[in-house]
């Protein structure tokens, strides 16, 4: 019988004087010479020390002293992933400040609201482009003063304004810092209204990064252990793993930007990374689309041997034999893809099909799904090296509990969960309880090795008039295997059956065509036959995990791809759906109609 609730190991130990720059300040005493950042520099990279690191971090904390920042004040930070935004994140901390991410993509409508909520004091840009969008909301953020652009020099030109004075203060409040202290204010992209802020204290991400590194110490505490960031880290995902990396002293790495990204993974060579699914989607589509002729036989012979691998408990001298010759040809070439050193991968932010996690394992390549919402750190339960499940998200980390509710939601408790949302205890009372179970809002099941599997949203369940209850996540996530398919969304709620809206991956979609001969505009292509039946397939695949009072059984296609423009997808990739239904009503109209 499945269980109803599993618990992590003990929490991880916090002193009262613990904090955030613990790990840094000490580092940076013990060994500063050795190697806490490494940073593109042209072609190369360059190293950054601890003791550096930590220069750099009390010159910029300093200089927001000097600004007039008091300690609990709240600085915005609207930047690309870069190591200037680990400087200022940790600087605005170390001035005992409370640091307020905005995503590099939002808007002026959302800046504003984000600034004029958190009554963000002063912010730290990294581009001009930046700093105008966050210029531009300061007329509904009356607290904003200065915007600081790290491309002009902004962090040089803070610490340049530091008196000694200002230096001694951050000493002081470094000092006086501790785990109940709030760290950070993170504005989650919900799917509806704007946007809430968690706020998340010291203690929530130090517990969670020193539980993590321990749970997962294989990635952290090799030798030479090394991560190259790409993820945004505004996102609480990317943002838990910085602090992970900084308590364990791996060495953390920036790409210069995602085209540059395979060149990079190439010169750096990291020794573990994190993605989210759509990252390992693209990977294993664009291998699979350049295996054209003889070659696309071998790299399906490739992807069956990576299924039977992952599925035998002993594998026969014949299979090893086929996922040698596999290795050779095609595993080898995803493994120098990704720097030739990659050996542990973490997967959040949305299911990963298993065909991804099979493909990757047998190429030598682990993926640690896991699962997590910024209202619980992003880091609550995870797949470790030790105990790895294929299809779930694994089992809670370090002092954190789960458990099932009634109807099918995931609680959680622990030292990851929030203290509850800025400026609405209305909403802080409706998802967290007197006794801190947080209701994250998501169904899932434990099974009898406490391993957790995610089976949907509670508020996107769909209830077709027939009064039958569909999760849409399953239908989607498995639809979305497909390489050809880039979204897909599940409608149906009060229709008589469930039918699905569909786009399509560009790239995908021009070798498909030149794959079956399909000339003429990209409305002829859509229309074709081939690729109507291609999809079929796809929606049949899909359809075989669930009932069929569950089934799909209608499908259209969309003449463009979800947009974070358009408002129809969040920052962290999540379909707004009741946006897309308003921006694609009459294509669901059809879908019912009788033809």
């Amino acid at each position: 019988m499945p269980r109803t609730a599993v618990r992590g190991g003990d929490a991880a130990p916090l002193a009262p004087t613990d904090h955030l720059l613990t790990a840094l300040q000490d580092r940076a005493a013990a060994d500063p010479s050795r190697t806490a950042l490494r940073i593109p520099d042209g072609e190369a990279w360059r190293d950054v020390s601890w003791g550096e690191l930590a220069g750099r971090v009390r010159g910029v904390a300093a200089g927001l002293v000097a600004l007039g920042i008091a300690p609990g004040d709240r600085v915005a930070l609207m930047a690309t992933t870069r190591a200037g935004w680990t400087v200022a994140d940790l600087a605005v901390l170390a001035a005992g400040a409370v640091t307020v991410p905005v995503y590099e993509t939002s808007s002026v409508v959302q800046c504003e609201w984000i600034l004029k909520d958190s009554g963000a004091r002063a912010a730290i840009a990294g581009s001009a482009d930046h700093a105008k969008h966050l210029d531009a909301a300061r007329a509904g953020a009356r607290d904003l003063g200065e915007i600081a652009v790290m491309d002009d020099g902004g962090l040089d030109a803070l610490a340049a304004r530091a008196a000694d004075a200002d230096r001694e203060e951050v000493e002081r409040r470094l000092a006086a810092l501790g785990p109940d202290d709030l760290a950070s204010i993170v504005y989650t992209s919900g799917t509806t209204g704007n946007p809430r802020g968690c706020m998340l204290t010291h203690g929530n991400l130090l517990a969670t990064a020193r539980g993590a590194g321990a749970d997962l110490a294989e990635l952290f505490d090799g030798p030479g252990a090394s991560t190259l960031l790409f993820l945004p880290l505004a996102h609480a995902f990317a943002r838990i793993i910085q602090y992970t990396v900084l308590e364990h002293g791996a060495v953390l790495g920036y790409a210069r930007s995602p085209d540059t990204l395979l060149d990079d993974l190439r010169t750096f060579r990291p020794t573990f990374l994190l993605a989210v699914p759509r990252v390992f989607e693209k990977i294993f589509s664009t291998a699979q689309r350049s295996a054209t002729g003889p070659r696309r036989r071998v790299f399906d012979l490739a992807v069956a041997t990576a299924s039977a691998w992952a599925r035998a408990e002993r594998p026969s001298r014949l299979l090893e034999a086929r996922r040698a010759v596999a290795d050779r040809l095609v595993y080898a070439r995803l493994r120098a893809a990704l720097g030739g050193r990659v050996r542990y991968c973490l997967s959040g932010g949305a299911p990963l099909a298993p065909h991804l996690a099979e493909f990757f394992a047998a190429a030598g390549i682990t993926v640690l799904e896991g699962y997590g919402l910024t209202e619980t750190s992003a880091g609550t339960v995870v797949n470790t090296p030790r105990a790895h499940r294929i299809g779930t998200v694994g089992r809670p980390t370090r002092g954190v509990e789960v458990r099932v509710a009634d109807d099918g939601e995931l609680l959680v408790r622990g030292t990851a969960v929030f203290r509850g949302y800025w400026n609405d205890d209305a909403a802080t009372a409706a998802v967290l309880d007197a006794d801190g179970w947080f209701a994250t809002g998501d169904l899932g099941a434990i099974d009898d090795d406490g391993a957790i599997r995610i089976t949907g949203r509670k508020k996107e369940l769909i209830v077709t008039a027939a009064g039958k209850n569909v999760s849409p996540s399953l239908l989607e996530e498995r639809l979305k295997a497909h390489a050809l398919v880039s979204q897909a969304m599940v409608v149906g709620d009060g229709r008589p059956y469930v039918a699905v809206l569909v786009t399509l991956d560009p790239d995908e979609l021009v070798a498909f065509a030149a794959r079956h001969g399909l000339d003429g505009q990209v409305d002829d292509v859509l229309a074709a036959d081939a690729l109507r039946a291609e999809l079929q397939r796809a929606v049949a695949a899909a359809n075989e995990a669930v009932s069929r009072a569950e089934s799909i059984r209608r499908f259209t296609v969309l003449p463009r791809d979800f947009t974070m423009e358009a408002g129809e997808m969040t920052p962290s990739l999540k379909l707004r759906r009741a946006v897309i239904a308003e921006h694609f009503a009459g294509e669901i109209d059809r879908l019912y109609q009788t033809s």
